[in-house]
């Protein structure tokens, strides 16, 4: 069997191999990033894209971050520590706080301003990724402001596993191993480990990072329940920032300040789900999850840890009935969050309870059997109990609440196309450390609220895809973290967390993909973006990091019925350095990356062969701006990976 361009064929041929992956999935299948149900792509008012296990496998991709690169317009800072994931519009240090990662449903993104570490979720525990382009602030609140990014693990579906082992440039070495199986006609078993160790492109920027992760699942016509736990441990040396002359000088040296600075994260995640036929309409559906976290790090010398904790209920309630005009559909649901987050940093003694309530409701509604239309609300209150050695001292309560609603609609005038348009709010609530770092006078800050507008067109045929999104975005009271505001008492370090000026973003993305043959496969997308500050002493001036160009082409071949080749360009343009609110200084120039992945599959057995940035480009991965001089993080150079995988 060798490699279908169609991902129905890829993954037919994995079933044949007995490997323990989910059912394959065509345009029309079910995902559930919307509507936190099953729903088809094309009967959606939104924009959402599906990487399968098909797209994954072809692509040659080792880490999550290079999967994601370039897709649905992502653009990735990374400061070689760890990677945050931006869409549309916003610069590094926000991404992490208005881009929602979810695994399986369940909350990656931090209390703090940490990004979700990415690192934590193997390819090789991945069946498919589902991006949400857009604001989804009903059916996810907080944090759901960019867009929205599902990562579905494996089930275990069918008896298999797999073994693989990896090796690559900068003394990269991986192991990894999955297997699934069945207790029973009703009992299945998952279980999955992996480990990754590598000197990284840069000096003083090793890690050594592993992962274990099991599920037990129960299925009936009419219940299923699983119980999981993971484990991560993530250690990364902290090469720091280099200035301009030694970017020039050597891109892979260590800062001379940073060079024992590391950081150190240990995670431990459980989750239960159960769900429930309550009749041939209804069901119920109901998460608990609890994550627990232990960062220990040295930053320019000073020993620091922090920890937290998070505990989440999220119940819902989901109906379909059926009529002549098509499917109602409901969804109600509440998301009960409450978090605890202990500080002990060089200067930083602080803590923080955050107790997040909300509740929300969405219908779709068809009015014909080709129209309907999507209409939904959720409210939401934060309360935060903050003590801070320094800034608050005796302790202070924090409250907010904020609401989102949402109305769409969505025509199908043939099965080959659709037409929505769709209109959302969205908010976020200031995190824990942004709210324990204020100017004098202000005593919490307001949440972020914004609206966004968008329409897309989509076209399928047997061997052609086409879409078309155009957007806008408008946000007030957006928090940041301004080096010109004034900073608190007893504040160590300049600048404030503030609610910013007024800023709207403006954009299209368009994208196409054809199979001319049976063997061969391409494709391209393109993203636009026009960001700026609409209000206050830079009005006018572009968001810093933001690139308003961006794009991604490929091709893939099968050469033989064994062989493989995959070839991608990513393309990202010309951006202000983070934190050029007034667009000071020089744009940050505009790159192409190459990566080619060439595949051999005979029977059991896969080898993969992974170049990326195969031409060894320099560029800036993520920087920041100051008047005393900018710091830069460089991307990495040539990056070869070899890797060998038995499905059994």
């Amino acid at each position: 069997m060798g490699f279908k361009r169609s991902s129905l064929a890829v993954l037919c041929s994995m079933a044949v191999y007995g490997v323990a992956y989910a059912e394959p999935q065509k345009i029309d299948d079910t995902i559930v990033v919307i509507g936190r149900q099953a729903e088809t792509p094309m009967d959606i008012a939104a924009s959402v894209t599906v990487i399968d296990a098909a797209e994954i496998e072809q692509s040659g991709v080792t880490t999550l971050t290079e999967l994601l690169r370039g897709r649905s317009g992502i653009q990735i800072s990374d400061s070689n520590t760890g990677p945050t994931i931006a869409m549309r519009g916003f610069s590094g240090s926000q991404a992490a706080n208005n881009t929602l990662i979810l695994l399986d449903g369940r909350r990656l993104n931090n209390m703090d301003i940490a990004a979700a570490s990415l690192s934590a979720i193997p390819l090789s525990q991945i069946e498919r990724v589902e991006i949400l382009s857009g604001s989804a602030g009903v059916l996810y609140g907080d944090q759901a402001v960019g867009g929205v990014i599902n990562i579905i693990t494996k089930a275990p579906n069918a008896a298999g596993g797999n073994l693989s082992l990896a090796a690559g440039s900068f003394n990269t070495a991986e192991g990894r191993g999955d297997i699934a199986g069945n207790l029973s006609d009703s009992w299945r078993y998952y279980l999955s480990g992996d480990y990754n160790r590598s000197d990284n492109y840069r000096d003083h920027n090793a890690n050594n990072t592993g992962s274990v992760l099991g599920r037990l699942q129960y299925r009936t016509d009419v219940r299923e329940f699983f119980v999981e736990g993971s484990y991560y441990d993530n250690k990364r040396q902290n090469p720091g920032a280099l200035s301009d002359a030694e970017l020039q000088t050597n891109p892979r040296q260590a800062s001379a300040y940073q060079l024992n600075d590391y950081i150190h994260e240990m995670t431990d995640a459980w989750r239960a789900q159960l769900q429930q036929k309550l009749d041939q309409h209804w069901q119920m559906v109901a998460d608990l999850n609890y994550s627990d976290s232990l960062v220990s790090s040295v930053s320019y010398g000073s020993y620091g840890q922090n920890s937290r904790s998070l505990l989440e209920f999220n119940p819902k309630f989901l109906a379909n009935y059926a009529s002549e005009k098509g499917a109602l559909k409901w969804v109600l649901g509440a998301d009960l969050h409450r978090g605890d987050a202990d500080f002990n940093l060089s200067g930083t003694d602080r803590s923080n309870t955050q107790t997040m309530t909300s509740a929300y409701a969405q219908a779709t509604v068809p009015l014909t059997s080709t129209l309907d239309y999507v209409v939904g609300g959720r409210y939401a209150k934060v309360k935060d109990e903050l003590q801070d050695a320094t800034v608050y001292p005796a302790g202070t309560v924090l409250d907010a609440h904020a609401h989102a609603l949402e109305f769409g609609v969505n025509y199908r005038p043939t099965a080959a196309q659709r037409v929505f348009v769709r209109a959302d709010q969205n908010f976020r609530f200031a995190k824990v450390d942004e709210q324990a770092y204020t100017s004098p006078g202000v005593n919490g800050l307001k949440p972020q609220k914004g609206t966004s507008i968008e329409a897309g067109w989509d076209w399928h045929n047997t061997a052609q895809t086409v879409a078309l999104n155009l957007y806008r975005l408008k946000l007030e009271d957006e928090i940041v973290y301004d080096m010109s505001a004034e900073k608190p008492a007893g504040g160590l370090f300049i600048g404030a967390n503030v609610n910013a000026d007024k800023s709207r973003r403006y954009g299209a993305d368009v994208s196409w993909n054809w199979q001319p043959a049976t063997l061969w496969q391409l494709g391209a997308e393109y993203h636009y973006v026009d960001a700026e500050f609409t209000a206050g002493a830079n009005e006018g001036k572009e968001l810093s990091w933001v690139a308003k160009h961006s794009g991604r082409v490929f091709s893939s071949v099968d050469i033989t019925n064994n062989w493989q080749v995959y070839l991608e360009g990513q393309y990202l343009g010309k951006r202000y350095m983070e934190g050029d609110d007034a667009n000071d200084g020089e744009r940050i120039d505009s790159y192409w990356l190459t990566n080619l992945a060439l595949n051999y599959r005979l029977n059991a057995w896969q080898a993969s062969l992974r170049v990326d940035n195969l031409f060894d480009r320099d560029y800036v991965s993520s920087g920041y701006y100051s008047s005393w001089g900018n710091g830069y993080y460089v991307g990495d150079g040539r990056n070869i990976n070899a890797s060998v995988s038995y499905h059994f």
